[in-house]
């Protein structure tokens, strides 16, 4: 029996049943995950005769983690407390307090944005986004279980405004096609593209399969529901009749050619069975404008919705897993991460499909599997070691990625003292990347933001670190960095230190210590531009510009 076939039947178990299985193959496994993480990658590098690196010095490990799960470093003050902290199991605490953090849901809920719509979103409805980004913090901040997260996105309830999910479909608005490849691979982690013009030639994709899934989506339509905060609201609505046609592959496509109608059928099992319409039904000829669009008779959309989330989806828990450890570890068990398929088999299969069944039995809990993640051996390795990849395929190193628009300049801001020195008052009505706003940040570090160190640096990003208003967020406020350093009365050598500990989270190398003395003794008084450019040196290095 070919895995195809296996998959389609493992697609009609009983969810219970299969839920129940999980929960009993769990039980008798015994380890927690983090150990399971350890042992699996453990086994791999024996047999291909690697040898990992060092684990993460504690500077090391607080700056990568506190980056990977609220989004910025950690302040001078967290800095000195973790690295003077004796306790034996401080690095689980400080995972656990940063999982408690509220920052923890701004970031995935940033992180989740920039998946879902991309940096350039297709169409200009999709531009603002408060609703939809505040539905992100919330869903995270409640800790809701990523299948239910996933199942309410799709089902596109409410308004784009109020409610949120449904701005989701509105970058796709009269185009099931393009949704249809979106959705399977950023959720199921397949990539149908191919088989939109023609059969697949390196996978077992038809072009059946592509429009069987697209038919699910051929009904929607976008109706707007007036404005709300000074912002356009979207409706989903869903007619109860309409296919999608099917000409065939492209090349065979001639004018005129109306081609067939195809019913939704799920990826990998059964056809949807849809009831009959009623006696006499007859559709609406439009959808009415500002009112909410009445509910199919039966919603293509909704099961849809629920296919995709299920437990026993052969895909979904294992895309979910694979992704989460992208984002913690590098690169994906299978990368790119969105593309599970016969042809690109995982690095670890076993450690694979075990994250997959855990993730189930804890009910898609991510913030468990984060910290599972985090408190692994593998992910407390140093990026510090012979490998030269920043992305090592086998683990047995720390990976190097570029931080975040978002994270950088919060990062910034934190490092500077710029949150806490300046006024309530005078951060009331800037912009989410003030004060250097206008879409600077977004324009020239909005690329890497995959969290799998796509990343290529150039000019422009060259450019703007020398010669933008970076330097704006050095203020000399009481409370800031600066003004602790101009103000201190203790020896150069402790200044420094203070210095570097806010900046890059570590304390300087004796080489480091004495070059930064002499530069600052030069001078018999203290030079304010000599402590700018010092503060503006470290800020823009390549350091801080990475997460390692």
């Amino acid at each position: 029996m070919t895995q195809r076939s296996n998959d389609r039947r493992l697609t009609r178990w009983p969810l219970a049943a299969l839920v129940s299985l999980s929960l009993v193959q769990a039980a008798a496994a015994g380890p927690p995950l983090r150990e399971v993480i350890d042992t699996e990658v453990r086994a791999v590098w024996e047999r291909e005769k690697v040898s990992p690196a060092a684990p993460a010095s504690d500077a090391e490990f607080l700056r990568r983690v506190s980056v990977d799960i609220v989004g910025v470093i950690p302040t001078h003050e967290e800095a000195v407390a973790f690295l003077a902290d004796q306790s034996p199991d401080k690095r689980r605490q400080l995972i656990d307090r940063l999982l408690d953090d509220p920052r923890y849901a701004r970031h995935m809920a940033e992180l989740w944005d920039v998946l879902l719509f991309t940096r350039n979103p297709p169409g200009s409805e999709v531009d603002k986004r408060d609703g939809f980004q505040g539905w992100l913090r919330q869903r995270f901040a409640e800790n809701t279980p990523y299948d239910k997260l996933v199942r309410e996105l799709l089902k596109a309830e409410g308004n784009s405004v109020e409610q949120g999910p449904p701005l989701y479909f509105v970058q796709y608005r009269q185009r099931p096609e393009d949704m249809t490849e979106v959705v399977t691979q950023t959720f199921l982690g397949v990539q149908l593209q191919c088989a939109r013009c023609h059969n697949h030639p390196f996978e077992s994709w038809t072009q059946q399969d592509f429009y069987g899934m697209a038919a699910f989506l051929a009904r929607l339509q976008i109706v707007s529901a007036g404005k709300a905060d000074n912002q356009s609201k979207y409706m989903v609505a869903e007619k109860s009749t309409g296919d999608i046609l099917f000409t065939g592959a492209v090349k065979e496509d001639k004018p005129g050619k109306k081609g067939d109608p195809v019913a939704p059928k799920f990826l990998i099992g059964d056809p949807l069975v849809e009831p009959p319409l009623p006696d006499g039904f007859k559709e609406v000829a439009k959808f009415e404008e500002n009112k909410p669009p009445p509910a199919p008779v039966f919603s293509r959309k909704d099961q849809l919705a629920e296919w995709v989330t299920r437990a026993d989806n052969p895909y979904f828990a294992k895309a979910t897993a694979n992704r989460l450890w992208a984002m913690f570890l590098g690169r994906g068990l299978v990368h790119p991460v969105d593309n599970l398929s016969d042809s690109n088999k995982p690095s670890h299969p076993e450690l694979l499909t075990a994250l997959a069944r855990e993730l189930v039995e804890h009910q898609f809990d991510l913030k468990w599997l984060i910290r599972e993640l985090c408190n692994s051996q593998v992910y407390q390795l140093s990026s510090i070691g012979p490998e030269a990849d920043p992305l090592p395929r086998l683990f047995q190193q720390a990976r190097v990625r570029p931080l975040s628009a978002e994270e950088l300049m919060d990062s910034w801001r934190v490092a500077t003292g710029f949150e806490t020195s300046v006024k309530p008052d005078a951060k009331k009505n800037v912009g989410r990347f003030a004060p250097i706003d206008g879409g600077y940040m977004i324009r020239f570090f909005g690329q890497p933001n995959t969290g799998t160190g796509d990343f290529q640096g150039g000019l422009h990003e060259h450019l703007f670190l020398n010669n933008g208003p970076v330097s704006q967020l050095i203020v000399t406020s009481p409370g800031s960095l600066y003004d602790s350093l101009v103000k201190s009365t203790s020896p150069w050598p402790d200044r420094i230190d203070r210095l570097y500990l806010s900046l890059l989270n570590r304390p300087p190398n004796d080489e480091e210590r004495q070059k930064f003395s002499e530069f600052f003794s030069a001078d018999e008084k203290m030079n304010p531009e000599r402590l700018r450019d010092a503060i503006w040196a470290l800020m823009t290095c390549s350091e801080f510009r990475f997460n390692h």
